[in-house]
């Protein structure tokens, strides 16, 4: 079985394996085929068809480079299953196995955002805490990666920790999970706006999903990986663990974590987020004095001329 050219595939085709996660709107099970899962809606008479088959053609439709950004940075819908002409889910990539983490009993599980926004705990001490120069890198790969999916006309909608997975090997980067819940702009969602608790934009309702919740929905994830702080809020001091930033940045964060608290349609992009997270910053030039004119002596253009005919014939004619 294959779902790289995008065609449907008919739930009877293949056997789901083990359930591996449990959602709100749908399980995930393994699928024999390679490095491929399932998964399945809990109500498919609640899925938008035609909205699924949109970010299927989406990817189809990307150059071969865009392509792979777009599979690094998502476990993004291949394909839609369907069962008796609906549809009942679809088929999507394993995460990359550096977003993995193995439990003193040997258990896998996802790196989710939660184990990097938090204080380490005995519960999870397996899993390798970032110095403060990669916490700042992974909060640039965030807004790097949200910025991707905005310039590709999208809008991701639940942005949270248990939506973006993250790995410090053998760099830092970050995978978006639930990407059934983008959205291309202006047109449907495929179910209806999931929303995380403690992840809200207070100026909008929680099935509100627009570039402009996401603006401040990225300030949540850049100022609580930066502080390690898993409740902060724009409005409220950001505290950048030590030696996260320096002083340009850490400046820069604080205008921009701050802004994001402002009215709708002031909430900074991830554009921002870049330049401020950015090792170079902003480079001021300094204004060029324009060289001087060259004078011209207009009384030679000015002047009476004496225009004599021009004879064109050849000598003798």
């Amino acid at each position: 079985m294959s779902a790289e050219d995008g065609a449907d595939v008919a739930r009877s085709s293949f056997t789901p394996g083990d359930r591996i996660g449990d959602g709100g709107q749908g399980y995930v099970y393994s699928v024999s085929a390679g490095d491929l899962l399932y998964k399945e809606y809990k109500d498919p008479s609640k899925v938008n068809s035609q909205a699924l088959a949109d970010l299927v053609a989406l990817r189809q439709g990307l150059v071969p480079a865009d392509r792979s950004r777009l599979d690094a940075l998502a476990a993004w819908p291949l394909c839609r299953v369907t069962e008796s002409g609906r549809t009942v889910g679809f088929l999507m990539r394993r995460a990359p196995s550096p977003m993995m983490w193995r439990t003193a009993t040997g258990a896998e599980k996802l790196l989710e955002l939660q184990y990097l926004i938090r204080p380490p705990k005995v519960a999870w001490q397996e899993v390798a805490q970032p110095t403060p120069e990669q916490r700042r890198a992974l909060a640039r790969a965030c807004v790097d990666a949200i910025g991707w999916f905005h310039d590709a006309g999208l809008v991701i909608g639940d942005i949270s920790q248990a939506n973006i997975l993250w790995s410090i090997t053998p760099e830092p980067t970050v995978h978006f999970l639930d990407c059934d819940g983008f959205r291309q702009v202006g047109r449907n969602a495929v179910q209806a706006q999931a929303a995380t608790p403690d992840w809200n934009d207070p100026l909008a309702p929680s099935t509100e999903a627009s570039i402009d919740t996401d603006a401040y929905k990225t300030a949540l994830t850049v100022g609580r990986v930066l502080a390690q702080d898993p409740y902060v809020r724009p409005g409220q001091e950001l505290r950048p663990v030590a030696g996260c930033l320096n002083e340009r940045q850490a400046a820069a964060a604080a205008r921009l974590f701050a802004q994001a608290a402002g009215a709708r349609g002031t909430r900074p992009r991830p554009n921002e987020w870049q330049t401020a997270l950015s090792d170079r910053g902003i480079i001021t030039l300094a204004a060029v004095t324009p060289r001087p004119r060259p004078s011209v002596d207009h009384t030679v253009l000015d002047g009476v001329r004496d225009r004599k005919p021009i004879d064109l014939r050849a000598p003798g004619q």
